[in-house]
């Protein structure tokens, strides 16, 4: 009866509420319980992640060192959206380690980060191929930061892609420009 009566607010996060898990992305938190683990009672967000079919549960003590986070701000999209209207900044190293820089950032839950990723390996029309790797850190960020904006703007996955792909026309011409290029020219 008593677990019944829960508030079912823990640190400040409540049961319904959409939330950011960096590995994950957006879930929206189902339950909060307890479970016996090693003798132990633990008390758990359980965190439903509907598109990918997965449930998470998160010690409430782990919140912060796991990174969850609630939704962002209108401020915070509108600069992941303006982010993705700059210039693309491709690094004068290898892809693997290029690779390992996206994959972190899109792993650390920041939009802004993600939308730097989106911005970087987005091609448009009139540019070469991308190669099957960069196509699929490209839909992972492009996937993460939609789901996020929809979760914000109460908005389908499918607009808030469109959204992105809007702003993301805004940017200059895709012409890719090295970092270290500007130096260079000023020289």
């Amino acid at each position: 009866m008593a677990t019944a009566k829960k508030t079912m607010q823990r640190q400040g996060f409540k049961t319904g509420e959409f939330v950011v898990y960096p590995a994950h992305g957006v879930g929206q938190i189902t339950d909060i319980e307890d479970q016996e683990v090693a003798g132990f009672t633990l008390e758990l967000f359980v965190i439903n992640f509907a598109q990918d079919k997965l449930t998470l549960r998160v010690p409430t003590t782990k919140v912060e060192s796991a990174g969850m986070r609630k939704l962002s701000d209108d401020a915070r999209i509108a600069k992941s959206l303006k982010t993705v209207q700059g210039r693309a900044r491709i690094k004068r190293t290898m892809w693997s380690r290029r690779a390992q820089e996206y994959e972190a950032k899109i792993n650390s839950g920041d939009i802004v980060f993600i939308a730097e990723v989106v911005r970087d390996l987005f091609r448009s029309e009139n540019q070469p191929e991308q190669s099957y790797s960069e196509r699929q850190l490209y839909e992972a960020a492009l996937d993460r930061m939609a789901r996020e904006i929809s979760a914000v703007n109460k908005i389908s996955s499918t607009e808030a892609v469109a959204e992105i792909e809007k702003n993301l026309a805004k940017g200059p011409k895709r012409g890719v420009k090295l970092e270290g290029e500007e130096q260079e020219a000023a020289a």
